[in-house]
């Protein structure tokens, strides 16, 4: 019954995105500079390709939640989203925070996202993790990561029914 439900979940998941697309991972992704992540998320969304969220996304990955479409967003059971404060190196060389950054920040997320952050304090220095049920009730679960790829230039396009045996495999692990 497992191998049914989860062959049926792939076949699923590729016939509603279309030959054309590819698929990409994010999987422990810390974040980093604010301007790197608009970048990479802005040459997303032009690509069409549907981002997977398996693992931590902290920081300015967190941008992608803005950048790309809701309906080109899943989560995996293992999705963590990481959101605090944008810092700056002060003049001592310590973190300080960054009002304007911070704001710009917040700004791009999408409502519901907005909502579950102020409901929480809103963005400050310590990080804000939001995963599990409440991050499944935002976006829709992901059921065919396995043909991902890492969020790096490459992309693989999704599979041909003749790869759907080894995704079968590796969705049964």
């Amino acid at each position: 019954m497992k191998f049914l439900t989860g062959l049926l979940a792939a076949v699923c998941l590729i016939a509603c995105m279309g030959a054309s697309h590819a698929v990409v991972r994010i999987a422990d992704d810390r974040g980093g500079r604010i301007g790197t992540y608009v970048d990479k998320y802005q040459d997303l969304r032009q690509s069409g390709d549907t981002v997977i969220i398996d693992g931590l996304c902290a920081s300015a990955c967190t941008i992608v939640l803005g950048a790309i479409p809701r309906d080109r967003i899943c989560v995996t059971s293992n999705a963590t989203l990481g959101f605090h404060a944008a810092w700056d190196f002060g003049s001592n060389g310590r973190a300080v925070t960054n009002p304007e950054a911070t704001q710009m920040l917040y700004a791009m997320y999408p409502s519901q996202v907005k909502r579950w952050i102020s409901q929480r304090g809103g963005l400050t220095p310590h990080m804000l993790f939001l995963k599990g049920r409440q991050l499944q009730a935002m976006y829709k679960p992901c059921y065919l990561d396995a043909q991902a790829s890492a969020i790096k230039p490459s992309r693989r396009p999704l599979p041909q029914s003749d790869q759907l045996d080894s995704a079968r495999g590796q969705l049964l692990h």
